[in-house]
């Protein structure tokens, strides 16, 4: 820091307003002043949980940045104090310290999101200072804010571009510290101790697997992982009785519990040594001013609405992963369908088995990669794209068929065809003789294979196209008796009303089995989604049941503690006897 600037107290440097965020100019007048590199260290967390003390022992003071004895928030927008790096002469420490998140006292929760973004994005290491131990709640947010701090760093970093890669990313988003305050687990894992930040790491441990629980597990540690390759943790005791609390910022060191002020004190030497000056991609290095600018772009950003609340980005991040799942799905179906489908299908029960099987490798790619489809709504979706497919497929299926049987029967009848145009069934008995021919051809295009579904009405509908030809010959057979006629006449009704009645039951029986196939898919259907809905609802229920053995579990062993440390006491005053007085008076 130049010589001539002096802070002796924080000062607002970004103002929380109910209408928007606002970067206060005494702050930027002070940072413009700023020639040297600063190393910025940004602290966000819940309020009352101790955030403001850690960084006023990081400025060497006691007092500066609010300390709240009350349940009431202190701290509100961003708070700034610049002081001079104390192990690195060329260098300014700039303290940011953040309200509080979930004050029960905001009208609206979403700034809570803006300042959580703008710390990550301002700062070259960052503070999570969470309370007793790290917890999904706590996970699942540092993922969601910090998925919306990179969406604003893309959209309005003024260094950023198109070919910036994983180096220049990591490089601008800060060191992951994380701070548990008031630790009360044991660092044990697996039987053996453990380090803080191996805690850290197990708690961001992958589990293996593809289902979806896993997945949605997998996620949020994915991100934080690829965002914060660089991190660190620090557990801390509760640093007085509970009675000292509120004047926490009153007590000297040798009032404080041993083991708080040590621990304070390695959080300070690690952040005094190993933060780094704030660095752009491409290794530029942010002096007062660059941070001034970067202040100035994201407020302006947020204020625009380039940062949607929490919850919009949210639910953006599924409409996004699940229609991708989706289009995966839909895309895997068509490839399987296209390799193992050859229309047409000798029968409709072939069709449907092959749909099957590729509908539930779909279905198993969706699971795959959709993301909190809680309402199985985009899964109902794929069903009825599915539902639509096979809809698809089965027309084309008889569209085959029509044209495959159309082309059979132009084969197959072409020869009598020629023979009717020659005129050789135009004779006494030439009818017969036809009809006799007829049903030779019949049997000959029953007879050839993978016709499909519309096989019987080609032909039914070739037979009536051909009945003008039929009648012709007829006509021309007078030579045969009046009874000869009659027979053979009645003869051909009674085939033609047999084949009829054939082809009708034939259809009625189609349309039975396909009404039938329907109903029973309907009827799988909705077993399949009762059976999930079950699962989902037994999954909520263990999930409840083994909070609220954990929190029994909990709550037993702090009756434990308060009622070991109660005995101890006992003990004490039990064990003092006071001293003899072997003074006489005289």
């Amino acid at each position: 820091m130049a010589p001539h600037i002096h802070m002796p107290e924080p000062l607002c440097f970004i103002e929380n307003t109910e209408e928007k965020l606002v970067v206060k100019q005494e702050a930027l007048s002070i940072l413009s002043a700023i020639s040297q590199p600063v190393v910025v260290v940004a602290i966000v967390g819940l309020y009352r949980t101790g955030k403001s003390y850690l960084m006023n022992k990081l400025a060497g003071k006691n007092k500066g940045f609010s300390v709240g004895s009350t349940v009431q928030s202190h701290t509100k927008g961003i708070w700034m104090w610049c002081v001079p790096h104390p192990e690195k002469p060329d260098h300014t420490l700039v303290l940011l310290d953040t309200e509080g998140l979930g004050d029960v006292e905001k009208v609206d929760d979403k700034n809570d999101a803006q300042i959580f973004a703008l710390a990550i994005l301002l700062s070259s290491t960052f503070v999570y200072n969470t309370m007793n131990k790290i917890d999904q709640g706590a996970i699942d947010l540092l993922h969601n804010v910090t998925e919306l701090t990179d969406l604003l760093r893309a959209r309005n970093s003024p260094v950023i571009n198109e070919n910036e890669d994983n180096n220049d990313l990591m490089s601008f988003f800060p060191d992951l510290v994380w701070t548990l305050r008031d630790f009360y687990l044991s660092l044990e894992a697996g039987g053996k101790v453990i380090t803080p930040d191996q805690y850290l790491e197990n708690s961001l441990k992958l589990k293996e697997g593809s289902n979806e629980r896993i997945q949605h597990f997998n996620l949020p540690r994915l991100c934080i992982r690829k965002f914060f390759p660089r991190k660190k943790c620090f557990i801390f005791e509760s640093p007085a009785h509970k009675k000292q609390l509120s004047q926490l910022e009153m007590l000297h060191d040798d009032e404080l519990y041993p083991e708080f002020v040590q621990q304070v004190a390695e959080f300070c030497s690690y952040i005094f040594n190993h933060s780094a000056a704030k660095t752009l991609p491409g290794g530029i290095k942010v002096d007062g001013p660059r941070l001034q600018s970067l202040a100035q772009t994201y407020v302006n950003a947020i204020n625009n609405g380039d940062l949607p609340c929490m919850e919009n980005s949210v639910l953006a991040l599924v409409q996004t992963e699940n229609l991708a799942a989706v289009q995966k799905a839909l895309a895997h179906y068509d490839q399987q369908m296209g390799q193992k489908v050859q229309l047409p299908t000798d029968t409709l029960q072939e069709l449907l088995d092959l749909h099957r099987a590729c509908e539930r490798e779909a279905l198993e790619i969706f699971t795959k990669y959709s993301f909190k489809d809680e309402d199985q709504s985009f899964q109902k979706e794929l069903q009825t794209l599915l539902d639509a497919k096979l809809e698809d497929i089965c027309e084309r299926n008889k569209a085959a068929s029509s044209e495959h049987c159309s082309t059979l029967l132009q084969i197959i009848f072409g020869p009598l065809e020629e023979e009717v145009r020659q005129g050789i069934y135009f004779k006494p008995g030439g009818h017969n003789l036809f009809l006799q021919k007829m049903e030779e051809l019949k049997a000959n295009y029953y007879q050839q294979p993978r016709k499909g579904l519309q096989a019987e009405e080609v032909l039914q509908n070739y037979l009536t196209s051909k009945q003008s030809v039929s009648d012709a010959v007829l006509q021309s057979d007078q030579a045969l008796t009046t009874k000869e006629k009659e027979m053979k006449e009645a003869q051909r009704k009674a085939e033609a009303e047999r084949a009829e009645a054939e082809r009708l039951a034939a259809i009625a029986r189609e349309n039975q089995r396909l009404m039938e196939e329907k109903e029973r898919r309907h009827q799988e259907q909705v077993r399949q989604m009762e059976i999930q809905r079950a699962n989902f609802l037994a999954q909520q229920q263990r999930d409840r049941e083994q909070r609220l053995r954990e929190e029994a579990e909990r709550q037993r062993a702090q009756a434990e503690a308060e009622q070991r440390r109660l005995q101890e006491e006992i003990n004490r005053l039990r064990s003092y006897s006071p001293p003899h007085n072997d003074c006489i008076l005289l």
